[in-house]
């Protein structure tokens, strides 16, 4: 015969409920302490962000004098003729110049990446993963090293200097971060919609166009915007590729080559508030634009994860 079982006695139940509020307030401090941590060094990173811009902006309203007295203080005269003469110094064929190229080089991104990274996440065929992986390791690929070839590339075609140049550079130059991001977003996509769409007897580019695009607006938004402050930024390609061949070609400088050409133009008589008014232009439609669209960058990335 097998021994009877003992029965053990439950924990007194005054023990329990002394454990089970200590842990309680154990978590909750750790809680506020790692919020107490994490606000700080989000309010530190913002100040070191904000403080910079604040004093580049502020030093364009001051003059020379007033910035080598006291870099930072407030300006005297708040008058906007500093920014008139960065205008006229070449900052505004500058700037137009940029506003050209990315009119065309930011929509034609996000059109044929979009349509390659639908295809890729929405179409099962021999190489598809090789190909996806193919795009994916042009964003790993310096561009550093593909600035000699690139250079004899864009020569041979007669590109060189013109605006469909470094259009075409920029929208290849994009591709891989845009499949990258729009692959992930298509794949998220309900395929019932996509099924229906066929089903109802869409052609594969309507249902593209008109069913699957609309629904990747928070992506496209998301890609766009950063597609944009990149292609604005661009320093190392237009420098390379937008460079008069003859005295008898135009100058089609981009905005970031005329920061570095206003500089080396002022020589030994500086006149630093240009210099801060010019960057001041530089800077203020790119944050116009992401403060436009901060809460679709937002959605855009956050939509993947939430379905």
């Amino acid at each position: 015969m097998s021994a009877p079982l003992k029965e053990t006695a439950p924990p007194p139940a005054g023990r329990t409920s002394a454990k089970a509020p200590a842990k309680a307030g154990e978590r909750r401090g750790e809680g506020v302490t790692l919020n107490a941590f994490s606000h700080g060094f989000l309010a530190l990173w913002a100040l070191m962000i904000v403080l910079p811009l604040l004093w580049l902006v502020l030093s364009s309203f001051k003059t020379d004098a007033q910035i080598a007295g006291s870099a930072f203080g407030w300006p005297e005269n708040w008058t906007f003729d500093v920014f008139s003469r960065a205008w006229e110094k070449g900052i505004g064929d500058y700037f137009l110049n940029t506003v050209v190229v990315l009119v065309f080089s930011v929509p034609l991104t996000m059109l044929f990446g979009s349509m390659a990274a639908y295809v890729l996440a929405r179409y099962p065929f021999p190489g598809n993963r090789f190909l996806y992986y193919f795009f994916v390791a042009g964003a790993m690929f310096p561009v550093f090293l593909a600035l000699v070839p690139l250079f004899f590339m864009v020569k041979r075609l007669d590109m060189l200097n013109t605006y469909q140049g470094l259009i075409l550079v920029y929208v290849a130059y994009s591709m891989p971060f845009t499949v990258f991001f729009m692959h992930a977003f298509f794949r998220t996509l309900p395929t019932a919609v996509f099924e229906a769409a066929i089903l109802d007897g869409a052609s594969h580019t309507r249902t593209f166009f008109q069913v699957m695009l609309p629904m990747a607006k928070p992506g496209l938004i998301s890609v766009g915007i950063f597609n944009t402050l990149g292609q604005w930024n661009q320093f190392i390609l237009p420098t390379v590729l937008m460079q008069p061949q003859s005295g008898d070609d135009p100058e089609r400088y981009v905005l970031t080559q005329g920061l570095i050409q206003l500089q080396q133009q002022q020589g030994y008589a500086s006149d630093l508030p240009v210099l801060f008014a010019g960057v001041t232009i530089a800077m203020i439609p790119m944050l116009v634009v992401y403060l436009s669209f901060q809460r679709q960058v937002q959605a855009g990335l956050t939509s993947a994860t939430l379905k």
